[in-house]
């Protein structure tokens, strides 16, 4: 057997979910590396690093711009993913997902920069507690 009947017979035995699924994952890793995106990540950082200290403790100013980020993150992404796949519908997706026993753990490609410009460190898992 040749490389490419392999790879079709590989092909042949995955799911229309597994195609699904990787086709959705790629076309957010598209727009999570996008310049669109990052301008907005970088706009939405301009706009509040003035209010984070570079201390262990939190505060309570921080959950509404932590959800401000959120919804502001998962918007964007909602409307990217519709622009590219037309009926798109992202509750169905993470259902889909949760009853396949999957996840999506995008963190590993994310990196996080601390918004303190004064800081020399960069922001870590255990300075991120929300």
């Amino acid at each position: 057997m040749d490389a490419l009947e392999e790879e079709s017979f590989a092909l042949s035995f995955s799911s229309a979910s597994d195609a699904e699924f990787d086709a959705v994952v790629g076309y957010l890793e598209d727009i999570i590396m996008d310049d669109e995106f990052q301008l907005l990540q970088r706009n939405f950082m301009d706009k509040y690093y003035l209010e984070f200290e570079d201390t262990e403790e939190n505060k309570l100013t921080y959950t509404p711009i932590f959800n401000e980020y959120i919804s502001l993150v998962e918007k964007y992404i909602e409307e990217q993913l519709l622009e590219r796949i037309p009926g798109f519908n992202m509750a169905a997706f993470t259902t889909t997902l949760e009853k396949e026993g999957r996840g999506l753990d995008l963190s590993s490609g994310l990196v996080v920069t601390s918004l303190c410009k004064s800081s020399s460190v960069p922001a870590s898992p255990n300075n991120l507690r929300h």
